[in-house]
């Protein structure tokens, strides 16, 4: 057992587990020619919409298309700004630019990794000034209007939303999650006393269910939650080709459909995504128990207001490349999430950013590490990994 092998992800197993009902999902498609919508696909959609506590999905082809239609569905435009964190996956910006509008980056909460309220409201009241007729802030150095706030939801932990979103109150903005890393993750929200699911509080919210994800597709997939109607059906015409019926089409759209194999498979999985978001959280306990006796590691902060579903489990370390190295040698798979900011990166070189513009973004992407974990990871797994982390530390 100590010589095996730990990988970061284990994506064999579950499905070696599942096969049968798998293999019954792509029966049922063979024997009716059901590969596209139909109602495999609207049972995921409301299955889902039941598990986020919202009225309506609409499942889509990625991630990026489920974010770029929302935004597009909720109302951005071109030419106007949306606010969001730049240590993320680059889908959420990249999506923000294809509708035409521009992404403006906030640093983040040193604790939580996630958009700082503190650092949104100081850029809002002193980089931009309100619009005396749209009450919006127009962004002094570039003269465009800022109409949305993209909070990510990273790692699997929810945001401050009732802090973001009075700020959005304030300066007329709408909010879109990006939940994509966030399955069943859970928010406290002070202002309704409730805990509210990720994917139920913004405008409008993306998830992905790539492979890799809590809830994974075996291949690319993604989804729009809203409680509202109209974003509702602009979204689900953008997705098939602008279509309000077959051959009618009252705008441009896209191709962005989620075939209807993909939906059944998610179907059997969502089933099992509460025992495996219990698996997940049990892991994460066990290496916070521990990581802490070992000096200079930096273990993942959950405030009392989050339910975090830990797609990831990410520590911080200064010589995290030295302990990277370490594990790599023992067979311990890691990752690195995310080590280019994206306002260091190549594609946003025209924003003209200096490295030491988000400091506490630039600080953590030199310093975090993303240990082995998935719902099968055992104990002896997890000790087998902190042990090579407490050589490190040690060495």
């Amino acid at each position: 057992m100590a010589n095996q092998n730990i990988p970061f992800l284990d994506l064999i197993s579950p499905h070696r587990e599942l096969k049968k009902e798998l293999l019954a999902i792509c029966e049922q498609a063979f024997d009716t020619a059901g590969f596209v919508g139909g109602p495999m696909v609207k049972n995921f959609e409301d299955e889902f919409a039941r598990f986020c506590a919202v009225k309506h999905c609409i499942a889509v082809n990625s991630g990026t298309d489920a974010l770029r239609f929302a935004y597009i569905a909720g109302g951005v435009k071109p030419g106007e700004e949306v606010i969001t964190a730049p240590n993320t996956f680059i889908a959420t910006s990249e999506s923000i630019s294809q509708t035409g509008a521009f992404p403006v980056f906030v640093d983040i909460d040193e604790q939580t990794y996630n958009l700082d309220p503190a650092k949104l409201r100081k850029f809002l009241e002193t980089r931009c000034k309100k619009d005396a007729r749209s009450k919006r802030p127009v962004n002094s150095q570039t003269g465009r209007t800022i109409t949305a706030i993209v909070p990510v939801h990273l790692y699997g932990q929810t945001a401050a939303m009732d802090a973001i979103i009075d700020v959005a109150n304030e300066w007329d903005l709408m909010v879109f999650e990006d939940a994509c890393q966030a399955h069943g993750a859970e928010y406290f929200s002070k202002k309704q006393n409730k805990w509210l699911k990720a994917g139920s509080m913004g405008k409008a919210v993306a998830f992905s269910f790539y492979p890799g994800k809590n809830l994974g597709a075996c291949g690319e997939g993604g989804a729009i939650t809203t409680n509202d109607d109209e974003i509702a059906r602009i979204c689900r015409q953008l997705r098939d080709h602008g279509q309000a019926q077959k051959y009618y089409h009252d705008m441009e759209g896209y191709n962005g459909r989620l075939d209807a194999i993909q939906c059944g498979i998610l179907s059997v999985k969502l089933k099992r995504l509460p025992a495996w978001t219990d698996a997940r959280r049990k892991n994460a306990k066990l290496y916070n128990d521990l990581l802490k006796s070992i000096d200079g590691i930096i273990t993942p902060f959950e405030p009392e207001w989050s339910k975090a579903v830990y797609h990831l489990y990410i520590i911080r370390m200064k010589n995290r490349d030295a302990a990277q190295k370490k594990l790599s040698d023992l067979g311990i798979s890691t990752g690195l999430h995310y080590p280019v900011p994206l306002h260091m990166q190549k594609a946003y070189a025209h924003l003209k950013h200096a490295p030491e513009d988000f400091p506490v973004t630039l600080q953590t992407s030199r310093e975090i590490l993303s240990l082995p974990m998935f719902p099968g990871l055992t104990e002896d797994q997890v000790r087998r990994v902190v042990e090579a982390l407490r050589e490190v530390a040690h060495g």
